[in-house]
């Protein structure tokens, strides 16, 4: 017989997953790459976090809408068969398990592992990163998978540490910038004029902080294990996210006022922690960098938490390979056992490949893509059918949240992909020949079957 998933996560750890997932790499990760597809424009960067930032915020309030209305397994597959229908959310649910779910938990471990490695003077590409990166992929498996409760606990601990560096930077950094002069120095120049103003060093820069931003839908996949969900998930979404761009763009600021653009977009992966030695120095400096370790290690738990799920959300309806495995409980500790094991799989998989594609010469030729970006972008173009059929459908809802939410939310989407395209150019056409084998696959476990022993 299918056991089911308990409640035993409240608002909190809703909201510290929200904002833990989000906040923690990418803020790190992406403010060089963005100043570089800026060509230094800061004003030009900040807008990018501020669309992006935006987009988040539309969408996740028209998320919070469906929140309030459908509880059941998982979120985002939820949604798609409440509004769209069960063939969809199926597609959807392995898209979630196979591609977007472990891909950003991949990116996430090496991420991890890079900011270590910067921290002990050691290469971000070589053996000794993609070590530890595995290292960190699985240990943070085993957390979930051995104590979910613990997982929960972990997860908003590290909420509260990754706040740190990222609010003393904000604070420090901007009243340094403004007393010194660098942060007006830093928003009056430009390094270069190859891209700065025009279109494509915008939407590059969208592209990119993307990815700083994504991962608040995977808050949705505790949607079965939530205490009162209805009520505290669209909470959750709507106060984490509107804590998140505050946070991201004032960091940013703050970032300006403490060392200047050239260096930063120079220093590449060493950039976050020279601003923080320059602010701090080097002992206090180096202390708070530890902190941007543990916040990345923060978000890779959060990922986690929704890689685990993501199989059991599929399997639970009976749907997918071996539904009446993946959609097994542990009596002991209430998680998903074997669908967590997939989910460790497939991100070691395309840790695999996120190697071979991106940190090395490339093992695959041109269909060789950035896992950190483009199916972020597929997700993107996946909630349309979602927010047309929900303004199809929920005629007893109000204008504001029926039509306007909605209608801003496509718009919202379709920005994003178009973004992509003109950024990623071919690169998307080889990503999407590879996602198509991937959803091919798909259609034999579509059929639904019965789960009762």
């Amino acid at each position: 017989m299918q056991s089911e998933l308990k409640k035993k996560y409240g608002l909190i750890t809703a909201i510290a997953m929200v904002v833990g997932i989000v906040i923690g790499s990418g803020v790190f990760f992406k403010a060089e790459t963005v100043l570089k597809a800026t060509s230094g424009n800061m004003p030009m960067g900040i807008a990018a976090w501020a669309i992006v930032g935006l987009i988040m915020i539309i969408c996740s309030f028209s998320f919070a809408t469906l929140a309030t209305k459908y509880e059941k397994v998982n979120g985002i597959v939820d949604y798609s068969e409440m509004t769209v229908g069960k063939g969809y959310a199926y597609y959807i649910g392995w898209f979630m398990a196979v591609i977007y779910n472990p891909t950003l938990t991949s990116v996430l471990a090496w991420v991890s592992a890079r900011y270590l490695c910067v921290l002990l003077g050691w290469d971000i590409t070589g053996g000794n990163c993609m070590t530890i990166a595995a290292f960190f992929l699985i240990a943070s498996y085993a957390m979930n998978t051995l104590s979910p409760i613990l997982a929960g606990k972990f997860q908003v601990t590290t909420t509260v540490i990754k706040l740190v560096p990222l609010l003393l930077m904000a604070i420090v950094g901007t009243i340094a910038g403004l007393a010194n002069g660098m942060t007006l120095e830093n928003f009056s120049k430009v390094i270069s004029t190859d891209v700065a103003g025009t279109g494509g060093g915008l939407l590059a820069s969208v592209v990119a902080v993307a990815f700083a931003y994504e991962g608040w839908i995977i808050a949705t996949s505790i949607n079965a294990e939530l205490r009162d969900a209805k009520r505290n998930l669209p909470i959750a979404l709507t106060l984490g996210s509107l804590i998140v761009v505050f946070i991201y763009i004032f960091y940013y600021i703050g970032l300006a006022g403490a060392v200047p653009t050239e260096t930063l977009m120079e220093s590449g992966q060493n950039g976050a922690k020279v601003a923080f030695m320059n602010i701090f120095g080097n002992v206090w400096g180096t202390l708070i960098f530890v902190f941007v370790i543990i916040s990345c290690l923060g978000t890779l738990n959060g990922l986690m938490m929704g890689n685990c799920r993501s199989m059991y959300a599929i399997a639970a309806r009976g749907q997918g390979p071996l539904p009446k495995v993946f959609s097994q409980v542990d009596k002991a500790t209430n998680m998903a056992t074997n669908s967590s094991i997939f989910g460790v799989l497939m991100a070691g998989f395309w840790l695999l490949y996120f190697y071979g594609a991106n940190l090395t010469e490339p093992w695959f030729g041109p269909f060789c893509f950035d896992t950190s970006e483009l199916p972020i972008i597929t997700l993107y173009g996946a909630y349309i059918p979602v927010f047309i059929l929900f303004m199809k459908k929920e005629r007893e809802m109000g204008a504001f949240k029926r039509f306007v939410m909605p209608t801003l939310s496509i718009l919202s989407c379709l920005f994003m992909v178009i973004a992509a395209v003109i950024a990623h150019k071919m690169a998307v056409v080889y990503y999407l020949i590879i996602f198509a084998v991937i959803m091919l696959i798909a259609i034999p476990f579509r059929k639904t079957r019965d789960l009762k022993a």
